[in-house]
């Protein structure tokens, strides 16, 4: 029997995540890169219409099963191209903790512009991503080009270092 292992999945939602939506009142979110939905399940637990997206199909049956009591919108679709029929927005909030680091420039072209059209203007964006540890290494995304994608749509507002790994939070808002 196949068995979906996610070890970063460690059930509990993001701490910057919760520190950030304390004070919001509840709206709609996206959770890009959703996985087993543990974030999602943290929103809609405190009233926020959310939706996810991943590319595992097993990671996301799992979200379902986490959220059933919510009628979550939930798409199986590639994070350049959002899904407009399944995943129908705008949000007030958006969230990827992972998944952006790991697309080519042209996809984090792609992401960018279509995050822009799908967030409301003064939506808030939550960034995790990797970055790389040495001049030589491929793995991750430089702060300074997290925010030159981000520029033409979005405002970072405040920008947290990782521990562990290089890594960072970077906090956007969607430009008015």
């Amino acid at each position: 029997m196949y068995r979906f292992c996610a070890p970063w999945d460690t059930g509990i939602p993001a701490p910057e995540l919760v520190r950030t939506v304390a004070g919001l009142p509840p709206g709609r979110a996206i959770d890009i890169g959703c996985g087993t939905g543990t974030n999602l399940l943290y929103l809609a637990r405190r009233g926020w219409r959310v939706a996810g997206v991943d590319f595992v199909p097993r990671a996301l049956a799992m979200a379902r099963e986490k959220l059933k009591s919510f009628s979550p919108d939930l798409a199986a679709a590639d994070v350049t191209r959002l899904p407009d029929t399944q995943l129908p927005g705008p949000y007030d909030l958006a969230l990827d903790l992972g998944c952006f680091h790991g697309l080519t420039a042209e996809g984090r072209a792609k992401y960018s512009e279509t995050l822009a059209r799908r967030l409301v203007r003064g939506g808030l964006f939550l960034l995790y991503a990797w970055q790389p540890a040495s001049p030589r290494d491929r793995r991750g995304i430089s702060r300074e080009e997290v925010v030159r994608c981000f520029s033409e749509s979005f405002t970072l507002y405040q920008y947290e270092q990782g521990t562990g790994r290089p890594s960072a939070w970077y906090y956007f808002r969607r430009k008015e």
